[in-house]
């Protein structure tokens, strides 16, 4: 498949892309909002593609714009800056198409310079734009290139640097994994990973299984923004298998300095994985395309043993202590990569064990006996 011809028929696991990044900016922008009102929010798509594909499908640009239209507050303080060295033209006439001039306060950007080959676009994303110690336009980039060329992990990490702004990244792990052995792509690697190029290209090999390797590189990834950044980074992964064979194909990687956005991309991962997942280091949020039509029953409960480790991890950590949900939740997920749902039904199967005793303070009565808030109060049993 090539760039031109990607865009024919879309993909399910595209369509969740999609979703996942539709359904994550518009709540990101409300949590920005609630700290203080920037400029404006800036949605950056330097990958966008032409917004619909050939058979009728929408991609991100459109999703995306459709849903800040609705709200009456995004609509006046979000601006798009898309750029695509292919399908600008095409883009910027599908959005308008839809959303004629004055739809949006601000108007949107359509650009077609080259990522990693323009350097108006790396000076961009290095720019600072904080004023008053604030970011006057916090941002979320998106960057989907068609395998991995124009990723420089230096110039988004300096991108990272202002206040509020995110990246989402969506890598090629196979086509990584391969590039990583041949010389002609060195060049590449180095800008993926700049300072641990060497070492990933060593180290992975002594990963014994596909599923290690390609977690390792993900990791390793992430590990390039917290050397960068010098200080907290938080960064999780949802991962794509294939549409027609038990194997990876891409993973989306999410990086946040905030624990707010942390907190936010695990619960829109969450609702888009369809596959069980037992969090252990290689395994992550998934989605398996092959699972939307299959009528066969896992023969195990992955996601009920997920919840079962979190249980344990809770009852031996507050073993004999009272605390609030909220403060637990607080505590504990900033370390883990549970979404807030799993706290709730974890906290929720500690009471029905008996490990803990939970008492709302807040004389309403509740449907379930634990939820997420400082009016919860947890006291775990010591024993």
């Amino acid at each position: 498949m090539t760039e031109t011809t990607f865009f024919n028929t879309q993909t399910i696991s595209s369509r969740v892309k999609a979703g996942i990044v539709s359904e994550y900016f518009p709540s990101y922008s409300k949590i920005i909002i609630k700290k203080f009102i920037p400029k404006a929010v800036r949605f950056i798509d330097l990958f966008s593609g032409p917004g619909k594909y050939e058979d009728g499908n929408e991609s991100t640009p459109l999703l995306l714009a459709r849903k800040c239209h609705g709200d009456p507050i995004l609509k006046d303080l979000v601006k798009f800056i898309f750029n695509d060295n292919v399908f600008s033209s095409e883009l910027e006439k599908n959005f308008l198409n839809e959303f004629p001039d004055n739809s949006f306060k601000y108007k949107p950007h359509f650009g077609k310079g080259t990522v990693g080959e323009n350097v108006a676009i790396d000076t961009f994303l290095k720019t600072s734009t904080h004023m008053d110690k604030r970011n006057q336009y916090p941002s979320v980039l998106f960057i989907d290139p068609f395998g991995y060329k124009g990723i420089k992990t230096e110039v988004l990490a300096k991108f990272l640097e202002n206040w509020g702004n995110e990246v989402f990244i969506f890598v090629n792990t196979k086509r990584i994994q391969a590039a990583l052995e041949n010389d002609k792509f060195e060049g590449l690697m180095r800008d993926l990973f700049p300072k641990s190029f060497e070492k990933v290209r060593v180290d992975r090999r002594f990963r014994t299984s596909v599923s290690e390797r390609l977690a390792f590189i993900i990791d390793s990834l992430a590990a390039e923004f917290k050397i960068l950044l010098n200080g907290t980074v938080y960064h999780t992964a949802f991962k794509f298998q294939e549409e027609d064979v038990e194997t990876t194909s891409h993973y989306i990687l999410h990086i946040t300095k905030g624990v707010k956005g942390f907190e936010l991309i695990k619960t829109v991962y969450n609702d888009f994985a369809n596959v069980g997942t037992i969090f252990d280091g290689i395994n992550t949020y998934t989605f398996d395309p092959k699972r939307l039509d299959s009528k066969e029953s896992e023969l195990f409960d992955i996601s009920s043993l997920n919840i079962d480790n979190l249980k344990q991890l809770l009852k031996q950590q507050y073993k004999g202590i009272t605390i609030s949900s909220q403060k637990l939740y607080e505590n504990h997920h900033p370390n883990t990569t549970y979404a807030r749902s799993h706290y709730t039904e974890a906290l929720c199967g500690l009471v029905d064990d008996g490990v803990l005793n939970a008492k709302f303070n807040d004389n309403i009565n509740h449907k379930k006996n634990v939820i997420i808030t400082d009016k919860c109060i947890l006291k775990f049993k010591n024993e």
